[in-house]
């Protein structure tokens, strides 16, 4: 899949020569690592969307404070647009990198400065993996509760940029309920706190605003996270279902039923067969869909609550219940969902990675919606959810290598997003909007709505040089779009462009 282009951005500075920026920044960073040889700038050209790619015009890798600030004072400067990038296992393009700017990799800000059992929290660098907190906090009874399934490689500070999520949001909340405060540089260089150790900050809650900017607004230089006493107990119960409508409709009533679970999760059938084939995490592959539901806390709350479930899962028309035996089974029944993607990456040449949230009470509609979808556009659809708060992942297979194959299945992912919307939901849920879902914020906001955003970002970023032409569209982009869609065309993929 190689859907390189140029990008052209509306109102941007004039393209400085590549030479001229190197030497500028070598002249003011003599000292920090600058890519700028093709081979060297391969590796960077996408994230973990890499239906879309460019390569930078440099990659900076820092290692101190003081050469993030100095970098992004030289490119204010000179006019040069700044991408961040941290682990690179974004899902939405948003750390796709622009063919005139310098591509800022946090890769070795990968410290954890302090864990403080007192007041479970850590201090951590952007570039310190999701899972690392936890293995530090492990040994005070502690653990980060946001568990984004790429856990194992994904940064902290990616997961601020895009608010992620995880199997366990629904009891613990996303990234911006786990975060207390964050110091952030500006394109001007100039140092910012944002929120505080206290329960509380004065004046605007800028930390919400920050989480989930996709490095529009500035560069995350350290986090302060919660960190949570891990559970007494925890047990899994793995209900089967012979139609995926009833899984939808058992997911609300467990919530119906005054149980809020530490993890529900839903699968369909290609996805268990694909997660069983993978994993071999013991799925009942002739099962139209699964339900995972995870209860923790004290033990004799846990057992009650099992039994609560077990009997709405009945009610609901569960056709198999099995509880996870020991901690192992229930690592075990986790794996399989947490590998469910690259489970799916096995039974095709390629897959589309769609994220959408909608309210519970619909997602019988939507999955029934995505299916007629599927068979319209002949292309297969694996469905994996975060179902107890909405947040879907469709997989779209395809094969790039066939003409025209990419564009149906990105014409679908669309589709599938604009049902989101239309049923109540949202574009997005943990992954972002990036260069992905661009089009799709023409449905989902008014113009009115855009232009707030758009002032939001140039409060914070006047020149427009923060991953610029991401998660924003200009006007023109969506009169152009609601003009195909009126036409009954789906819009060709094209560059991204400025907020201008």
């Amino acid at each position: 899949m190689n859907h390189l282009f140029d990008e052209q951005l509306d109102g941007a500075p004039a393209r400085r020569d590549p030479a001229e920026v190197l030497a500028d920044l070598r002249q003011a960073l003599p000292g920090m690592t600058l890519l700028h040889r093709e081979e060297d700038l391969r590796p960077f050209e996408c994230d973990g969307l890499s239906a879309y790619r460019a390569l930078p015009m440099l990659v900076a890798l820092p290692e101190t404070l003081e050469q993030v600030e100095i970098l992004l004072k030289r490119c204010r400067a000179l006019g040069v647009p700044v991408v961040t990038r941290g682990a690179g296992t974004g899902l939405s393009g948003g750390a796709m990198p622009l063919s005139h700017g310098v591509l800022l990799v946090l890769s070795r800000f990968n410290r954890i400065l302090e864990i403080d059992p007192d007041a479970r929290t850590a201090r951590v660098q952007p570039g310190v993996r999701n899972l690392a907190i936890s293995e530090a906090a492990s040994p005070y009874g502690l653990y980060y509760a946001p568990d984004p399934s790429s856990q194992i490689a994904c940064s902290i500070g990616g997961n601020v940029a895009e608010n992620a999520g995880g199997v366990h949001c629904l009891k613990y909340g996303l990234t911006v309920h786990n975060v207390i405060k964050v110091e952030v540089l500006t394109i001007e260089g100039e140092h910012m706190t944002l929120g505080a150790d206290a329960l509380d900050a004065p004046g605007f809650d800028l930390l919400a605003l920050f989480t989930g900017s996709e490095g529009m607004l500035g560069v995350v230089t350290e986090i302060t996270v919660k960190l949570l006493p891990k559970p007494e107990t925890a047990k899994v119960l793995m209900a089967s279902f012979d139609d995926i409508e009833k899984a939808g409709d058992a997911v609300g009533a467990i919530i119906a039923a005054g149980i809020i679970p530490g993890g529900l999760e839903m699968m369909d059938n290609l996805a268990i067969r694909a997660a069983e084939d993978f994993i071999g995490a013991g799925y009942p592959v002739e099962a139209e869909a699964i339900l995972l539901c995870e209860l923790d806390g004290v033990e004799a709350d846990v057992d009650d609550d099992c039994q609560t479930v077990r009997r709405v899962l009945e009610k609901a028309g569960a056709t198999d219940i099995q509880q996870a035996r020991d901690e192992a089974e229930r690592a075990l029944f986790w794996a399989g969902r947490k590998n469910a993607f690259p489970a799916v990456g096995r039974m095709s040449p390629d897959y589309y990675c769609m994220d959408g949230t909608i309210p519970r009470r619909e997602l019988a509609r939507v999955l029934k919606g995505i299916g007629d979808l599927g068979e319209a556009y002949g292309l297969r659809v694996a469905n994996v959810f975060h179902a107890g708060d909405g947040n879907m992942h469709p997989l779209i297979l395809f094969d790039a290598n066939q003409p025209g194959e990419f564009e149906r299945a990105e014409e679908l992912g669309g589709r599938i997003l604009e049902l989101c919307v239309e049923v109540g939901g949202t574009i997005t849920g943990e992954h972002g909007v990036g260069r992905e879902k661009i089009h799709q914020m023409c449905v989902q906001f008014s113009p009115g709505e855009l232009t707030t955003f758009r002032a939001a970002k140039r409060a914070f970023d006047p020149d427009e040089l923060l991953n610029p032409g991401k998660n924003i569209p200009t006007p023109a982009r969506c009169s152009e779009f609601r003009l195909t869609k009126s036409a009954g065309d789906a819009p060709a993929p094209t560059a991204p462009e400025s907020q201008g």
